[in-house]
């Protein structure tokens, strides 16, 4: 049987970008012929697509796009397994792509977007080929269209894990540009409390009267402590009541700095990368040992 040498084994991820173990199982089959494993590989990359399909896909990078005129805009969070593969070129390119065709085709869903085309190939096809060619699954999330009412601004922040779109009418690019930011820093879940569900407020509601009850406080003053505990809440949890970031005093409200600047935001959209994703959290030395181990039989 051939020797199959480290340098084979490069070689052939160079040419594939399959994964190492898979390129060293290739070559083996092959009997070190380089040609075979590369065929043998290019065979496996659709079943290798489909297996990487059952597992989680937590980390990734939300995609951008906005027309040069500030009228239309789009994010997609695209997911992978590692954050290593959310930095390969191929990835941020589909999720670029993806971004764009949501903007411009205005597709219903990721359903329809996955239908759409990227040179000639539906994006579903365009998927599929790269989770074989890297390795890991990934998969299109959400997105979100946003056609403006005044102009929009955006901000990607921290390796393009949070992305933010806001459409702001009146005020200057500066204010839109230090909104996009604020929002980006405080997340608010809503523009104001008309936003905010009320299944989320009588939970908070519960959780003060209980902690009211417990501290010892009187049952006649517990729904006033309530009341005040959801208004504070709100305070902290929308755009509008929320303290602005980079308020000189600390204490001027969105709503105020909007009233000053006679700006209104009509609508923001914030997409935090694998947010309510539930990660799985491996022993990576017991991973390796088991891929070791495989690679053995």
């Amino acid at each position: 049987m051939a020797e199959i040498t480290a340098s084979m084994v490069k070689e052939l991820r160079e040419k594939t970008d399959a994964p190492m173990m898979e390129c060293k199982k290739a070559l083996t089959e092959a009997a070190g012929d380089m040609a075979k494993a590369e065929e043998i590989l290019r065979v496996k990359l659709g079943n290798k697509a489909t297996k990487a399909a059952t597992r989680v896909a937590a980390e990734g990078i939300v995609g951008l796009y906005l027309s040069g005129d500030g009228k239309l805009a789009s994010l997609v969070e695209v997911n992978c397994e590692t954050d290593f593969v959310a930095k390969n070129d191929d990835f941020l390119a589909l999720a670029k792509n993806l971004a764009e065709l949501a903007a411009t085709k205005g597709p219903a869903d990721v359903t329809a977007l996955s239908a759409l085309e990227i040179n000639g190939a539906t994006v579903e096809a365009t998927r599929t080929a790269l989770v074989g060619k890297i390795g890991e699954n990934m998969s299109i999330r959400r997105f979100v269209r946003m056609p403006a009412q005044g102009k929009i601004a955006s901000y990607v922040h921290g390796g393009a894990k949070i992305g933010v779109l806001v459409d702001v009418t009146g005020g200057d690019d500066q204010l839109a540009k230090d909104l996009a930011m604020h929002i980006a820093a405080s997340k608010p879940k809503s523009l104001d409390a008309s936003g905010v569900s009320a299944e989320l407020l009588d939970t908070e509601r519960r959780i003060a009267v209980e902690k009211a009850r417990e501290a010892g406080k009187p049952e006649a003053m517990l729904e006033k402590i309530a009341e005040g505990t959801v208004q504070k809440y709100l305070k902290d949890v929308t755009l509008l009541g929320q303290v602005f970031v980079k308020g000189e005093d600390g204490k001027q409200t969105i709503e105020q700095l909007l009233k000053a600047k006679g700006a209104k935001v009509n609508a923001f959209t914030l997409f935090i990368v694998g947010e309510g994703i539930e990660k799985k959290v491996s022993d990576f030395a017991a991973e390796v040992a088991a891929q070791a181990a495989a690679a053995k039989k």
